[in-house]
């Protein structure tokens, strides 16, 4: 009999101390509809997977990397590797080492990842939406992550949809 209470108590104990999600992790920004609009563009296309072709070129032509596809559902992942060294935050570490003796970290590498995602969004298929995100986390010199964000640069989405535009185009007249 008591090997059946201690086990039953522990269980009792472990369900006693669980956490529960906070109710603001499922609640949307109040840049969400923003974001969104930010990052999708409708192509009239029945073409999916010559959609997904054109924009692992355009990722190409930016200097990523593809890391995954998968064209049955959609979808593209890439990154690419850069410097995040910043000339104010090295003149700042500088500062803080001669005013306090202190070693401040300075961000050294980021990877900049992006994933597409594709979706057709009526019943024919003539028409596909293509939403891009792009994130980057950096590291400092002693290794540790510094930042991890998401990038809302208009002029990025702005420039990866004016050339996938320009590809698709290409693409559906063959030249």
């Amino acid at each position: 009999m008591k090997k059946f209470i201690v086990p039953a108590l522990a269980a009792f104990v472990l369900v006693g101390c669980q956490q529960t999600i906070p109710k603001e992790v499922l609640q949307l920004s109040a840049t969400s509809l923003e974001d969104r609009q930010l990052q999708t563009r409708r192509f009239e296309t029945k073409d999916e997977e010559a959609l997904l072709s054109s924009s692992a070129g355009v990722l190409q032509d930016l200097g990523f990397n593809l890391e995954e596809s998968e064209t049955k559902l959609g979808l593209i992942v890439g990154s690419k590797d850069r410097d995040a060294t910043e000339a104010g935050q090295i003149a700042g570490a500088i500062v803080m080492a001669a005013l306090f003796g202190v070693a401040m970290p300075v961000d050294r590498e980021q990877k900049i990842r992006v994933s597409i995602a594709t979706k057709a969004v009526n019943d024919e298929g003539t028409e596909h939406a293509v939403r891009v995100t792009f994130q980057r986390v950096v590291w400092n010199d002693r290794g540790q992550v510094s930042k991890s964000e998401m990038l809302k640069e208009p002029e990025m989405y702005q420039q990866f949809f004016e050339k996938l535009s320009k590809s698709v185009f290409l693409e559906a007249h063959s030249i």
